[in-house]
Order: C-alpha cells, then structure tokens, then sequence
C-alpha cells in the first residue's frame, strides 16, 4: 500500500512540473496527459490530463 502512495505522489508531481510546458490550456492539457501516461499508464493520463487542464486555466491571461 505504501509504493501505491509513493507512486500516486511520484505521478502528480510529475504530472503538474510538466503541466507548465505550453502557451495554450490545450498544450499543458496535452503535455500533463503525456506525462502522467508515462508514469501511470492511462489513469496517470486522466490525471495529467486535469492537472494540465487546471494549469492552464490557473495561469489563463484573461
């Protein structure tokens, strides 16, 4: 149970560093989903995904 913590906090970080990379809320979107793919598979993806999504909308200019 503990590597499951370990991993679930690996990823997220992981997820929401990359998450940064892009100008558009769609490019972190993307670039969050990729990374947490890599780490976790599809559910890291969905993770990512959000994390980019959030990202992007936290940092939006307007």
């Amino acid at each position: 149970m503990r590597k499951e913590h370990w991993i679930a906090a690996a990823m997220a970080s992981t997820a929401l560093a990359v998450a940064a990379c892009g100008t558009t809320i769609e490019q972190k979107a993307a670039t969050g989903a990729i990374a947490g793919a890599v780490v976790g598979g599809p559910v890291g993806a969905a993770v990512g995904g959000a994390a980019g999504a959030a990202v992007g909308h936290a940092t939006d200019d307007d």
